[in-house]
């Protein structure tokens, strides 16, 4: 079993190299040395017959075996049979021909009734679903999952709003507006649109660093004009929404989807991470019921922990009775929590611990009077009904710009992961451009309606989910409740305190708080990753939200970079009895081919890591071949010299009467100018002797072109006659990689080595020849459809006669 040798036997100088024929290996890793010429046909074999290995346990078992079922066995092995083939060869029996470029843009101007009616699907996927919605069996689990997302909704909508800094009520109009519009336009069926504790804390420190409260102190006792304030931040809040909105339908219309791909995993994670500590500094002040200043900018969470920490100590005996409330409204949505994990199967929703808590503490709020007993600050009045639209600022759009970009894609690479995770999981598909569009929509139409900048929320959505709903009318019934909320029972909770709200918040901050267990998986599995988590992390707590996104990005495509330029060089080996070639350090029974060295890069070669190939191969290759190029550079000069030297001795010893001029090339022998001069030759015996031997020796060394051979001119020859450059990992070329292989071909060709290529996917051939790589001395011939098919041509072709140059570069 093997590589068929039928065809023909290795070339002498292969044999030589490899050895007699090797008896077979013992069992384990000591194989035979010789292994690696195994199987290589050589001269006229140009047929490659393969079959696949099967495993030493394999072949003993089969020796146990009948003879029958051996036979049986054998016929399953894996065999080929074909003729060796270069890239010529390959595209004349494929019949290659050019892919035929499609310019998209051309659809873009037909105009058709069945093409305004996929358009209008689209982008208003509502029309396509509904009409086959299945209302026996999904409209019961819509309505429940629809009350369930609600109950949630209410409580975190509220809660919320006091994270972006404004009123509550605010909260309960973001849960409205965008998730009915959502609802009109979007693609997944399960994720649940609104208020986000990552979104909010966003457009908190958007509204608190452009409206701090130092610029609404009014009176002697400096006190913060707080209607003057919250008016000044709903139109902060509101206009980022449009602009916000605007970015995200921009990007859709564009069909920028892809953008999220270079927010990797690991990166929003670490993000939301960050999100989630910001968020938990946040809620500190109501909690212990402190008056802070407002701190923006880098270094600015840094700054509020130490500030908690000095008014902490001197402020505990006036905000006793908020830290009681917070503590206890923590406890009771903590055990909530964990008695629906454990009664999860027996119970057809979750306990609404949120709504439960809430309303339990506005009745005790408003039964014991909190605010007037104990100085617990609550909501304040809740206005009943919807407010008009209202027109954004254009005069802040300058200020907001930045904010909104930053906030648009982290908004849309939260809603795409989870709308991707539940179509994975429910077999549908999620467009990435209309989820852009549709969450664009809910901002932008949101944002005139005075909402704030809205996603999708993970715990929300999973309760959607599993509580049975199936599409979007599950959120079109949650915010139809929120609606009823808004006009009859928001003012029931004006009474509910700023630390129950607080306690929901940091409570629902467990999952991603749980995300620091990342440290410890990527530790183990992928440290890259794990850079950038931690890089993405420290950025965003330091840097603040909006910095830190842009650093986090900015250093994970710098690292794809830098991992571009750092890539695995292998020099390759021949796995015994295989077509095989794999690292010589990684497999110890994988042998070099005699006379033949094949090299390998785990990464594309572009302008970034050319030079770095380049370098990487030369020192693999265990020959200095710049040093082997200046050497021989410099003795060729020194011969040229020699010669000169020579040609001017012979004319002065020419008498000027008989006016013959001597031929200064360098394969002109000195016999030829002497045969010219005969007569002043025999005149001068001792003078002429002297430079015959002179001319005689100079004529060795100038022969062309023997002359100038490495052996000829005393320098060391590489022992290697072939290389084979692997390029099965190039997914494309630039100008710069053209030229260093150009380079390679012609370094390694001045010390007498041939190279090929192989394994070069037809993008790269065909981009190979637009940079007009093939010439007279490169063609396609020097490039092989394996990396098999060249070592083959490599050993039936050695080391041509270096007399011929042109016949080396020619096959």
């Amino acid at each position: 079993m093997g590589l068929s040798e039928a065809s023909g036997r290795l070339p002498a100088e292969a044999r030589d190299g490899a050895g007699a024929r090797a008896t077979p290996a013992p069992e384990g890793c000591a194989g035979s040395h010789s292994s690696a010429a195994r199987g290589l046909a050589s001269g006229r074999g140009r047929r490659l017959s393969v079959e696949e290995p099967r495993p030493r346990r394999q072949r003993d078992t089969q020796a146990l075996l009948p003879v029958t079922q051996a036979m049986e066995l054998r016929k399953r092995d894996y065999h080929v049979e074909r003729p060796l083939m270069n890239q010529e060869q390959l595209e004349e029996l494929g019949c290659w021909t050019s892919a035929t470029r499609t310019h998209q843009w051309r659809t873009w101007f037909q105009c058709s009734r069945a093409r305004a009616r996929a358009l209008l699907f689209q982008h208003l996927p509502v029309l396509a679903w509904l009409p086959r919605y299945r209302l026996r069996d999904w409209l019961l689990g819509d309505l429940l999952a629809g009350l369930s997302v609600a109950i949630m909704q209410l409580p975190q909508g509220l809660a919320y709003a006091l994270l972006a800094g404004l009123p509550p009520v605010f909260g309960l109009y973001s849960s409205f507006y965008p998730v009915f519009i959502y609802f009109l336009f979007g693609t997944s069926r399960h994720i649940s649109v609104g208020t986000f504790a990552v979104m909010s804390v966003m457009v908190g420190s958007v509204t608190e660093s452009l409206a701090p409260d130092e610029n609404f102190l009014q009176g002697v006792n400096s006190t913060v004009d707080e209607v003057a304030r919250d008016g000044v931040r709903v139109q902060l809040a509101s206009t980022l929404s449009v602009l916000v909105g605007l970015f995200q339908v921009g990007l859709g219309l564009v069909r920028f989807g892809f953008v999220v791909t270079y927010l990797s995993e690991p990166l929003v994670r670490a993000y939301t991470t960050a999100a989630s500590v910001q968020v938990f500094v946040s809620q500190l002040k109501y909690v212990f019921g402190l008056q802070l200043s407002s701190h923006s900018g880098p270094l600015s969470l840094i700054y509020t922990v130490l500030e908690v920490c000095s008014k902490l100590p001197w402020s505990v005996m006036n905000t006793v009775g908020t830290m009681v409330t917070a503590l206890v409204a923590g406890v009771v949505l903590v055990l909530v929590k964990l008695l629906n994990d454990k009664l999860r199967r027996y119970l057809p929703m979750p306990i609404p611990g949120e709504l439960l808590t809430l309303i339990g503490a506005t009745g005790i709020s408003y039964g014991v009077g909190l605010k007037a007993r104990f100085g617990v600050d609550v909501v304040g009045d809740i206005p009943a009904g919807l407010v008009p639209p209202a027109a954004p600022s254009p005069q802040l759009f300058a200020s907001l710009v930045g904010y909104a970009f930053t906030i648009a894609v982290v908004g849309f690479a939260i809603a795409i992961s989870l709308g991707k995770i539940f179509a994975l999981r429910h077999g549908y598909r999620v467009d990435s451009n209309q989820e852009l569009v549709a969450l664009g929509l809910s901002n932008l139409i949101g944002g005139i309606f005075q909402c704030f900048p809205v996603s999708c929320s993970m715990s929300r959505s999973l309760v959607q989910e599993s509580a049975g709903g199936n599409t979007q009318v599950a959120g079109a019934v949650s915010s139809l409740f929120i609606l009823i909320i808004i006009v009859k029972l928001g003012e029931l909770f004006r009474d509910l305190p700023k630390a129950v709200l607080a306690a929901a918040i940091i409570v629902n901050l467990k999952g991603m708080l749980k995300q620091f267990a990342d440290i410890r998986s990527l530790w183990k599995s992928n440290r890259m990753d794990l850079l950038i988590w931690l890089v993405t992390f420290v950025a965003t707590i330091l840097l603040n939200l909006d910095i830190g996104l842009a650093v986090s990005v900015v250093f994970s495509l710098l690292l794809v970079v830098v991992r571009t330029q750092l890539p695995r060089y292998s020099v390759l080996g021949q796995v015994p009895d295989t077509d095989i070639y794999q690292d010589v350090v990684e497999y110890s029974e994988a042998r070099e081919v005699p006379g033949v060295k094949v090299f390998r890069s785990s990464a594309t070669m572009f302008f970034a890591n050319a030079e770095l190939y380049s370098d990487a191969l030369k020192q693999r290759c265990g020959v200095d071949v710049d040093h082997l190029i200046s050497q021989k550079k410099k003795r060729l000069r020194k011969q040229e010299l020699k010669l000169k030297r020579l040609q001017k001795s012979l004319q002065k010893q020419t008498p000027a009467s008989e006016g013959t001029s001597v031929s200064i090339e360098v394969n002109t022998s000195v016999r030829d100018v002497e045969s010219n001069n005969v007569e002043d030759a025999k005149a001068r015996a001792s003078t002429g002797n002297e430079l015959e031997d002179t001319a005689a020796g100079g004529q060795e060394d100038a022969k062309a072109p023997d002359g100038s051979t490495l052996k000829a001119l005393g320098l060391p020859q590489p022992h290697f006659h072939s290389l084979v450059l692997d390029l099965g990992a190039l997914s494309f070329v630039d100008t710069v990689c053209i030229k260093n292989l150009k380079n390679i071909f012609r370094d390694f060709r001045e010390i007498e080595v041939e190279v090929y290529m192989a394994a070069c996917h037809t993008p790269v051939v065909a981009q190979l020849e637009a940079g007009h790589f093939f010439d007279a001395s490169i063609t396609k011939q020097h490039l092989f459809a394996s990396v098999h098919d060249a070592v083959l041509f490599a050993v039936q072709h050695p080391r041509s006669d270096p007399a011929s140059p042109v016949l080396m570069t020619k096959l």
